[in-house]
């Protein structure tokens, strides 16, 4: 299966799997992967790498926003075939090794089936592997505070709520914003359009969640790449802020 690659800035790539992004970052033959997408999203995780870098092993690091199945789909796969390091920040890291699940969960599914376009939703998610085990056996720490040695340079964000480790990462050379799941453009449960958080039901402490985009609004850029819905261009502090009073 084809992915759908969007070049969205200069290195930068957007790639939309099955509800879910992940982001291509490039310099030179190296790259930097943010995010995986979900377990049954790997033939197009590795097509939009053969695509953009030519092949897996070209990833120099995977990078992960929060270790929900949605985005941590692949990671273990890429670590084990090519040695690739997964990182994350320190609060998550115990997640991303299923020593606890921080996830919505079936109860919370059901209590929410009346809304619109959540039981298709769930249908989707369970198809492409939401609910399977896929731990990371060695997931690591990210090294240092500030921008990262890799591809891109991305500088991990601290937005906890979605998850207690959840980061957005912050490109602030291109003005670009990798959201993750602190900040969305769209859901298929949602039935609006543009910067917001996800429903309630899939943050850990939505408090916290709602808190982070303060956060998020302190950073300079325009050009938002969330870990669900369309790339959003526009000042960064305004998608925050109109996600926050959307939330209130």
């Amino acid at each position: 299966m084809r992915a759908e690659v969007q070049q969205v800035a200069d290195g930068t790539y957007l790639v939309h799997g099955s509800n879910t992004n992940w982001v291509i970052l490039t310099e030179g033959d190296a790259v930097t992967l943010v995010d995986t997408g979900y377990p049954g999203d790997r033939e197009q995780l590795l097509d939009s790498l053969s695509q953009v870098a030519g092949s897996p092993e070209a990833v120099t690091a995977v990078l992960i926003t929060h270790a929900h199945n949605d985005h941590l789909g692949s990671a273990e796969h890429l670590r084990a075939a090519y040695g690739t390091p997964v990182l994350l920040h320190e609060a998550e890291v115990p997640h991303a090794r299923r020593e606890f699940l921080h996830q919505v969960t079936v109860g919370d599914v059901v209590r929410n089936g009346w809304r619109p376009g959540v039981v298709p939703w769930a249908l989707h998610a369970i198809r492409s592997g939401g609910k399977a085990h896929v731990p990371v056996t060695a997931p690591e720490a990210f090294p240092k505070p500030g921008p990262l040695d890799l591809p891109g340079r991305p500088v991990p964000v601290h937005t906890p709520g979605h998850t207690d480790g959840h980061v957005a990462f912050h490109l602030p050379g291109t003005g670009v914003l990798i959201s993750g799941d602190a900040l969305v453009s769209g859901h298929p449960t949602s039935r609006i359009e543009g910067p917001q958080l996800l429903p309630d039901m899939f943050h850990h402490e939505r408090a916290r969640a709602v808190a982070s985009l303060d956060v998020l609004a302190e950073l300079d850029g325009d050009l938002m790449l969330p870990g669900h819905g369309p790339a959003h261009r526009g000042p960064l502090r305004e998608a925050a802020l109109q996600a926050k009073e959307r939330a209130l």
